[in-house]
C-alpha cells in the first residue's frame, strides 16, 4: 500500500516510513508492553483532539495540527508494535485496506519507484464518534492480550489498522501529511543532526547585522544582588534580579539567550542587546527580530526555566522531555528557528543550563560562545 488513505496527492510508502523512523525507536527492542501502552495512550489523544478538530472546525484551527500529531504518534507506536512481533507495517495496512469496506483507486504517485499509488477510501464513512470508539476498542483489544500477538495476533493488528484508516477519514485528515509530519518530528527529536546541514540565519547579511561568530560576555553579581552583563567592556541590557520571592538564580537567565545564539544561531533578545538587528531587510527586522519575537524567546525561556526547577536545572540529565521539546515547537512556529531540529534545541538547553549552574554557583563568570562550533562554555572571573 503506497498509502494516502483518503487523498491521491503525495503518496507515502509505509515501508519507507518504517525505515525512516527506525533510528528513533529508543524503546527496549524486546519490550512489547511499553510499545502497547504508548499506543493506547496516543489513541486517547486521538479521541480527544480529532473530535475537537471535526466539531470545532475553523474556530480552533490548532486542533487540526494536534490531531495530525496524535495520529502520527499513534502510527509510530503501532509501527513499534508491528516491528516487535515481526509484522510488516505496510503489509498490515495493505490487508486492512483490502476488503469490502474500502474502495481502491489509482492515482499518480510521487514515490519512487512506482508511477501509481493505490488509494484506499472507506466506502461507508462512519461518524467521528463511531470511528473513534472503534479505534479505542481495537487498541484495548491489543492491550488486553499482548502475548497472543506473537502467534495469532495478525488479525488484531489488521483490525486496528482498518479502524485507524477509518478514524483518519472521519477526521478529515490526509494520511501523507500525518506521516510526513511524524517523520520530521521524530527524526528531529531523536537523531543528532549533521552540523553542516543546520540552518544559518545570518549568512546573507553584513557583519554589523550578524550575531558575532565568537563572543565573551562578562556576567557578575554586585552586592545589591543584581546581575550585570558586559560585552567588549560595554554594559548591555538592564541589571537583573530574580523577580520572585524565592531566589532561584533567574537573574542569570541571559545565559540561555547566549546559548540560543551560539548553538541555534538564533536569539532576538541577544540581537537587541548588542543592537545587531537585520534592518537592511525590513521583512527580517519586522518578522524575526521584532518585539514579538523577543517576547516569544523570553516567554519560552521563562517557561523552560519553570520546568527546569522541577528537574534540578537539568543537573545530571542527558535528555530533555519530549513534551518540553514539542511545546518549544509550538512556541516557535512561524519563526526562522523552527527550522532547527528539536535535537538541536535539546543540546542548547542542556549546554545552556550547564553553564547557567556554573554562573549561578559562582555568582558570575565569563560566558564564551562560538557559533561556528555551536558551543557555549564557562570561565570563572
Amino acid at each position: 500500500m503506497a498509502s494516502d488513505a483518503n487523498h491521491p496527492s503525495g503518496s507515502i510508502v509505509l515501508a519507507k516510513y518504517a525505515a525512516d523512523v527506525l533510528p528513533t525507536d529508543v524503546l527496549p527492542p524486546d519490550d512489547l508492553n511499553r510499545a502497547l501502552m504508548g499506543l493506547y495512550g496516543e489513541v486517547g489523544g486521538i479521541m480527544s483532539s480529532a473530535k475537537k478538530h471535526v466539531r470545532e472546525g475553523d474556530a480552533y484551527p490548532g486542533f487540526k495540527r494536534a490531531a495530525e500529531e496524535e495520529f502520527g504518534d499513534t502510527l509510530w507506536y503501532f509501527n513499534a508494535v508491528c516491528r516487535r512481533v515481526d509484522a510488516s507495517l505496510e503489509q498490515i495496512f495493505a490487508e486492512a485496506a483490502n476488503g469490502s469496506s474500502f474502495a481502491t483507486t489509482c492515482a499518480a504517485s510521487d514515490a519512487s519507484p512506482g508511477a501509481v499509488a493505490h488509494v484506499a477510501t472507506p466506502v461507508n464513512g462512519e461518524s467521528i464518534d463511531e470511528s473513534l470508539f472503534r479505534l479505542g476498542l481495537c487498541a484495548a483489544e491489543l492491550l488486553r492480550t499482548p502475548d497472543q500477538l506473537w502467534d495469532d495476533g495478525r488479525p488484531k493488528l489488521v483490525e486496528f489498522a482498518r479502524a485507524y484508516l477509518k478514524a483518519l477519514h472521519s477526521s478529515n485528515l490526509i494520511f501523507a501529511d500525518v506521516v510526513r509530519r511524524n517523520i520530521s518530528k521524530t527524526r528531529g527529536a531523536f537523531i543528532d543532526p549533521d552540523q553542516n546541514e543546520l540552518p544559518l540565519f545570518d549568512d546573507e547579511f553584513d557583519e554589523d547585522e550578524r550575531l558575532p561568530v565568537e563572543f565573551r560576555i562578562r556576567i557578575n553579581q554586585r552586592k545589591a544582588g543584581k546581575s550585570y552583563l558586559q560585552w567588549n567592556n560595554v554594559f548591555i541590557g538592564d541589571p537583573l534580579t530574580d523577580n520572585i520571592g524565592d531566589p532561584d538564580g533567574y537573574r542569570f537567565h541571559d545565559v540561555f539567550h547566549l546559548a540560543h545564539a551560539a548553538i541555534l544561531h538564533w536569539s532576538p533578545v541577544f540581537r537587541a542587546l548588542i543592537k545587531q538587528k537585520r534592518k537592511s531587510k525590513g521583512r527580517f527586522d519586522e518578522e524575526q527580530d521584532s518585539g514579538r519575537a523577543i517576547v516569544v524567546e523570553e516567554g519560552l525561556t521563562a517557561w523552560i526555566f519553570m520546568r527546569a526547577k522541577e528537574l534540578n536545572y537539568f543537573d545530571g540529565q542527558t535528555k530533555v522531555s519530549f513534551d518540553i521539546l514539542k511545546t518549544i515547537e509550538d512556541f516557535t512556529s512561524g519563526y526562522e528557528v523552527s527550522l532547527c531540529p528539536l535535537k538541536q534545541w535539546e543540546r542548547a538547553i542542556l549546554d545552556g543550563y550547564a553553564v547557567f549552574r556554573q554562573v549561578r554557583d559562582a555568582k558570575g563568570g565569563w560566558v564564551i560562545g562560538n557559533r561556528e562550533k555551536r558551543t557555549i562554555s564557562f570561565e570563572p572571573l
